[in-house]
């Protein structure tokens, strides 16, 4: 189901900022367009985190799917400026539907000593979907047309929505102890651990969501095809499947934290080399050093998330993260692309490689180390 739901989302999305200048709109406003994804997510995945503790995980994903095929097939059927803004903002609440609940469901079924594995898997699915989405989506999209991809994404939808009737009706059974672990979201704040996995999960996802949309125009203005720039993002997702083969290796030996420190570090440098070089190769060659960069980050936050969660609160805790990634990937479109309107689009790969380098710095400054033995088993 991951594969399929985030194939549906990675055919599209690099499409989105082409297909939106093809409509004849500017940088600021293909931004707000990026921003609008994440803009419904941040208000509303809190609440969905919840629900999915009380209601379980089936339903939310069902209905997570159903609004993901809806999304992509309206800028097939409308192909217009407002369609897209309608659909990223009905694909980007469907997606936190559908990722909170797997989420949740694979921590709920795993112990301590086998949850970075399974979240592993779950990313690396994820990130098999990366490769094979942009390049199919850049194929689809040269021989046939952007409204066309957005429909075949559409259909993929189909596969993931019948395996998600097979998920099991599981919900989280209170313990005595657990009733009186009550408080606002914002009250999960004061836990020193969540907060580090929180800012380090947000540096990750936004940066991959910027690249996803300024690389395709900075590509295409010196004229590189739609397919070749589905190649090289796809190249991309390839690194960050195979960093995580080898990640449960590289916590063991250097430590979470180092690990996720160095590999932010990674990606930040390789965004600052963008703009250097307009050749191909090594265009492909600095999205594969990105690709490593932030292959780590997403499934050790997940897990060192999902480990500082109070045990009633797991989807919630699940909701805040996907909040506060939304939040960076709403702000960051807007601010990059007022930067790209004023100054071109080459300085937002630098400022976007000086704030991951700056961040990755701060977020491992930040309290909440505490030895492996602590970690529950929820």
């Amino acid at each position: 189901m991951a594969f399929g739901f985030q194939l549906m989302m990675n055919i599209t999305r690099p499409l989105v900022t082409l297909f939106a200048m093809s409509l004849g709109i500017g940088t600021f406003e293909i931004g707000m367009i990026t921003a609008t994804y994440a803009l419904f997510p941040l208000i509303f995945a809190i609440p969905i985190g919840k629900a999915a503790d009380v209601i379980g995980d089936r339903y939310p994903v069902l209905i997570g799917i159903s609004g993901m095929i809806l999304g992509t097939l309206l800028p097939y059927l409308y192909p217009s400026v407002g369609s897209l803004y309608l659909s990223q903002g009905l694909i980007g609440i469907s997606h936190i539907f559908i990722s909170i609940s797997l989420q949740n469901l694979i921590g709920n079924m795993s112990t301590a000593n086998n949850r970075d594995h399974h979240f592993g898997l779950f990313s690396m699915a994820v990130a098999l979907s990366g490769i094979v989405g942009p390049l199919l989506g850049g194929l689809l999209a040269d021989y046939r047309s952007y409204a066309f991809a957005f429909a075949f994404a559409a259909v993929v939808g189909i596969a993931p929505m019948g395996l998600a009737f097979l998920i099991p009706s599981m919900k989280r059974a209170k313990q005595p102890e657990e009733e009186e672990d009550k408080g606002t979201a914002l009250d999960l704040l004061r836990i020193p651990l969540l907060r580090k996995a929180l800012a380090s999960s947000a540096l990750v996802l936004y940066s991959r969501d910027i690249y996803v949309a300024y690389f395709p125009l900075f590509a295409s203005a010196w004229g590189m095809s739609a397919s070749t720039i589905g190649l090289i993002i796809g190249v991309q997702g390839l690194t960050m499947v195979m960093v995580r083969l080898f990640l449960s290796r590289l916590t063991g030996r250097f430590g979470r934290e180092l690990t996720l420190l160095i590999s932010i570090l990674l990606a930040g440098v390789s965004f600052l080399l963008v703009p250097l070089s307009t050749n191909t190769l090594l265009c492909a060659l600095i999205s594969a050093l990105m690709g490593v960069g932030l292959g780590c980050g997403q499934p050790l936050s997940m897990t060192t998330t999902y480990n500082a969660s109070p045990k009633s609160r797991t989807g919630e805790v699940l909701g805040l993260r996907m909040a506060s990634n939304r939040l960076s990937q709403m702000i960051a479109p807007l601010f990059f692309g007022l930067v790209g309107a004023w100054t071109g689009i080459i300085a937002v790969f630098y400022v976007s490689g000086a704030f991951l380098i700056g961040g990755a710095f701060l977020a491992s400054s930040l309290p909440g180390r505490r030895p492996r033995e602590q970690v529950k088993d929820i």
